[in-house]
């Protein structure tokens, strides 16, 4: 099965083996109620950051970060440990999200809702398509959307680096609609990834994964919606600046 979404690789599931019994065996309504219970996490400390003034996010927003990062990593090749770990990486992520929401939204009052709406629409617009298979996840499907992700994070990689030596790559900033055009193609990519983590989901609850799995493939759709949002807040931001 392949994802481009890193915490869902190839194998995952065959890794981990099967369970016997079936009460300890993983299951999509599982999954669900555990990615419900990450995404109040991840308000939790959202809006506790979204309390701050713009000028005070910004540490927690780099701490949240680099901590994230770290957890995430720990949760990929420990998989054991999803159920502690994933919602640490949901409070963590928090403070990113609330963090950059909160400078957004003092740019462009009320691109927040906005962001999140969309967010919201988007999984559920794909899942509904999943689920009645207007979409199949087939294996050229996920071929082609894990190259996309891959090249974006490597463009995102170079980005960073030269961002060291002060360039900027013209495709990430600004406003032209080359610009709009890159997110926008982003927004796609990140969203199609929703489906490839659907199908992932379904296929390990279809393996009999262990029970603990629910919340390793929980906390890869996490990784794919936060993704998403803030793709959404870039774009919108770049289409609000035209104004």
């Amino acid at each position: 099965m392949r994802t481009g979404n890193p915490a869902l690789g190839d194998n995952t599931f065959t890794a981990v083996g099967r369970v016997a019994r079936a009460d300890e065996a993983m299951t999509i309504q599982g999954t669900a109620n555990k990615a419900i219970l990450l995404l109040l996490c991840v308000l939790v400390t959202a809006s506790w950051i979204w309390s701050m003034k713009p000028q005070e996010v910004t540490p927690w927003v780099a701490v949240g970060a680099i901590a994230g990062f770290i957890v995430a990593l720990v949760t990929i090749f420990k998989q054991t440990w999803a159920p502690v770990t994933a919602p640490l990486y949901a409070l963590l992520e928090g403070l990113v999200i609330g963090g950059v929401s909160t400078l957004f939204e003092a740019q462009f009052p009320g691109i927040v809702i906005q962001a999140a709406g969309l967010t919201l629409g988007t999984c559920l617009a794909l899942l509904l398509a999943y689920k009645s298979r207007l979409i199949r996840a087939t294996e050229n499907f996920k071929l082609g959307v894990v190259a996309a992700t891959g090249g974006i994070a490597l463009f995102y990689l170079i980005t960073l680096v030269v961002g060291f030596f002060g360039v900027q790559m013209p495709l990430m900033y600004g406003n032209s609609w080359a610009s709009i055009g890159f997110s926008l193609f982003v927004v796609v990519i990140a969203a199609l990834n929703l489906v490839l983590d659907f199908d992932f989901i379904e296929q390990g609850a279809a393996q009999g994964a262990p029970k603990y799995m629910e919340w390793y493939g929980a906390f890869g759709l996490m990784v794919t919606l936060i993704w998403l949002y803030l793709e959404m807040l870039r774009l919108l931001a770049k289409l609000r600046s035209r104004d």
